[in-house]
């Protein structure tokens, strides 16, 4: 009797195919990077994938990602909901066509000023302004970071701008985390804030500022340094301006960066 053992599969069949393959990319990535093809069915004329993340976009701006559904965007597009099933899985996959969708233009993007410094701060700008126009993406789950083409492109151009910094490839893309994680951040609040006003009744009065609450609940005894701030705000005629304050943030984060790199020199 033949040895069962020396009997192998042959080379390309489906039994020895799962051993050597390499890791799966979770749906709709693997669309974004031609791991799989765009639909299986027939497709239907005049429709498009672009067509489709277009549509879910200008959705998502005017109404939030809540407003979002494959039968929204079909409807818009003028299309049974069933037509984008032969282009888009899901909605899950939709959302990942549509992050990459809105780092559009990436490829060609020019840092500007001298040095590491400026050019990353207009990094940090340039990613603020992109979630201002699309706020809905500071509301889209983030279970991973963003692996989109345009996505990586973009993390890549922030890299590039610490090439002569001598930081370590971890401090570079750690440094990178930290100012997208910080961008994210304040553009969530300013448009938390923004839905909030929207949506509150006019009789409403509008809202007052930290310091403002501040200045009803903290006494100088037991909260010096919180009163010490809270009155200072009250001296100031200007209200503050949240575009100002988040590049102070940016700033920070920056000096910060600034310490690292000439401890690296």
């Amino acid at each position: 009797m033949a040895d069962s053992s020396s009997k192998k599969p042959p080379a390309g069949s489906e039994e020895g195919a799962g051993e050597s393959s390499e890791p799966l990319l979770p749906r709709g990535l693997d669309v974004l990077w031609g791991k799989r093809d765009r639909g299986h069915r027939g497709p239907k004329p005049g429709l498009t994938v672009d067509a489709i993340v277009d549509a879910a976009m200008a959705i998502a701006d005017a109404g939030g990602l809540e407003a979002v559904s494959m039968a929204s965007v079909a409807k818009r597009l003028g299309f049974t909901t069933m037509s984008l099933y032969r282009y888009v899985t899901n909605k899950d996959e939709l959302l990942q066509l549509m992050w990459n969708g809105s780092a559009q233009g990436a490829e060609s993007l020019v840092l500007t000023g001298e040095g590491w410094r400026e050019r990353l701060r207009d990094w940090s700008v340039i990613q603020r302004d992109m979630l201002d126009r699309h706020p809905w993406i500071t509301h889209m789950p983030m279970a991973s970071p963003p692996m989109a083409p345009n996505s990586l492109v973009f993390v890549e151009h922030g890299l590039e701008a610490l090439d002569d910094t001598g930081l370590t490839d971890t401090e570079k893309i750690r440094v990178i985390g930290l100012l997208s994680s910080y961008t994210l951040s304040e553009a969530r609040m300013a448009d938390d804030a923004r839905r909030a006003a929207e949506a509150a009744p006019e009789s409403q009065s509008p809202p007052v500022s930290f310091e403002s609450i501040l200045r009803l609940l903290v006494d100088e005894a037991n909260y010096p340094r919180l009163h010490r701030l809270a009155w200072a705000a009250a001296e100031v005629d200007e209200p503050q301006d949240e575009r100002a304050e988040f590049l102070s943030g940016i700033d920070c984060i920056l000096d910060g960066v600034q310490a690292l790199v000439e401890r690296r020199a």
